[in-house]
């Protein structure tokens, strides 16, 4: 009987260098279905090598080198082409994951666009929207740049779309400030008084006061003009507001 013991020898080498690699592969899926594939591929691949052992224990004649030579061969290009399909396997699986990772941090970008931002207004910090305080400014923007009607139309819109928003009392004068520039001071006393009743706590409070005023006396009513302006001293005196009645009192005397 011819003895085999390096080509067996060779035969379990190959089978193990051939379950080492899908042993290294199989850590890099996650997936269930992936994980099952691979499952199935090892499998085949533990077939394989029996097979090839199994033929040489089983020969004696002088051919069972060239047999077991040819086994060897289709078995390393079946390992290969399991190899093959787990590459193809781990590739598929990388790529979703890195779509997932993708969609998530697109998902949370979104998100962080939509939440509250803490903003300072007129020194006091509030949680504002970034959609709130985009058309706030956008109102603003009017305003400064001189497009009156615009500015009280974008304010008035304001105010209905964000009634609880922190920018509100600062919305509902400047409004007031439009109506003004355009000379209808009616509507601007208006509006003004509509800060005092709604946010007398408001840091435009005794601006908003300052511009009634201001309204009575283009209006010629000088009467209603100094008493709104000495309330105004007398509820806000620590203001810039307070400090201009006060001058304005004194030239009107």
């Amino acid at each position: 009987m011819i003895k085999l013991s390096q080509p067996r020898l060779a035969a379990i080498a190959l089978a193990l260098a051939a379950w080492m690699p899908l042993q290294a592969s199989a850590g890099l899926l996650d997936d269930d279905e992936a994980r099952r594939a691979i499952l199935d591929l090892r499998a085949k691949v533990d077939n394989l090598a029996r097979d090839v052992n199994g033929r040489i224990d089983g020969k004696a004649d002088k051919n069972v080198t060239v047999d077991m030579l040819n086994q060897h061969e289709q078995t390393m290009q079946e390992i290969a082409r399991l190899r093959g399909q787990i590459e193809v396997l781990a590739n598929q699986i990388a790529m979703a994951q890195k779509g997932q990772k993708d969609l998530y941090a697109d998902l949370d970008s979104r998100i962080k666009k939509l939440e509250p931002r803490q903003e300072n207004i007129d020194g006091q910090t509030a949680e504002v929207l970034p959609t709130e305080k985009q058309a706030y400014e956008s109102a603003y923007a009017r305003f400064t740049s001189a497009d009156y009607p615009g500015a009280t139309a974008a304010f008035q819109d304001f105010v209905r779309r964000y009634p609880s928003s922190a920018y509100v009392p600062n919305a509902q004068y400047w409004i007031g400030n439009s109506y003004y520039m355009q000379r209808d001071y009616k509507n601007a006393i208006a509006a003004q008084e509509a800060v005092l009743s709604k946010y007398p706590t408001s840091p435009k409070a005794s601006d908003s006061m300052l511009n009634i005023a201001s309204s009575y006396i283009e209006l010629k009513d000088l009467k209603n003009a100094k008493k709104t302006m000495q309330q105004l001293v007398k509820k806000y005196p620590e203001t810039s507001a307070a400090q201009t009645a006060k001058d304005r009192l004194a030239a009107l005397k």
